[in-house]
């Protein structure tokens, strides 16, 4: 599959400049269309090297283009050449919400796909609460992390993917959370992945495509 055509440019975000890339599908021979959906995949902890460039990350947005839709990636801000600084989930909710603003513009009538990994997970679950995607996938949450009380659960389909090895968010609090949410997950456990799914992320890229490609 030709990989998709990249843009890296500035989206006005309530800090100032996010610094994102946007990742857009090559048309088919049958020509251009406008995509159906779009995805805003969020990156891990901006204070432990979470950048837009994560593998994680990487991977969730290959899903979505497999599945047709282009995908915006932001630096959160501080991170990269993001303006503003680290604000604990939420001037990084506002962020993500400013991606799916930029998305909303630039495909009009095109579904949100959302996603995240560890941290990016968790803010973009804030984020849903706003937004209100079609659908969304999360891996590895960092639900203890962040604060997410009073944070309505998740309205869509989504789909929970997590490492029962995990060395840095506790496996059993994500299935003991995923469990309160009114609208249970399509859930995948990973057995032996850590945090990062070394050696796991084509088998993550495919089970995401699976779920995905149900709503295309």
């Amino acid at each position: 599959m030709k990989p998709p055509h990249a843009e890296r440019l500035v989206i006005s975000g309530p800090a100032g400049d996010i610094e994102a890339v946007v990742e857009t599908p090559f048309a088919t021979a049958a020509g251009p269309a406008a995509p159906t959906a779009f995805g805003v995949v969020c990156h891990p902890h901006p204070l432990y090297g979470g950048t837009l460039d994560n593998k994680v990350v990487y991977t969730l947005a290959r899903a979505f283009e497999e599945c047709g839709a282009p995908v915006v990636r932001i630096n959160f801000r501080g991170v990269g050449s993001s303006a503003g600084h680290y604000d604990e989930g939420r001037g990084e909710t506002d962020d993500a919400l400013a991606a799916i603003a930029y998305g909303r513009a630039r495909w009009p009538g095109a579904l949100l796909w959302l996603a995240g990994f560890s941290f990016g997970a968790a803010v973009a679950v804030r984020a849903a609460a706003q937004a209100v995607p079609a659908r969304m996938v999360l891996v590895a949450p960092g639900v203890t992390r962040v604060v997410m009380q009073g944070v309505p659960a998740p309205q869509c389909p989504w789909m929970l993917i997590q490492g029962d090895a995990d060395e840095v968010i506790e496996p059993q609090e994500v299935f003991q959370w995923a469990a309160r949410q009114s609208r249970p997950p399509v859930l995948r456990t990973f057995s032996g992945a850590g945090h990062f799914f070394h050696g796991r992320l084509h088998e993550l890229r495919q089970e995401v495509v699976q779920f995905m490609s149900a709503a295309t």
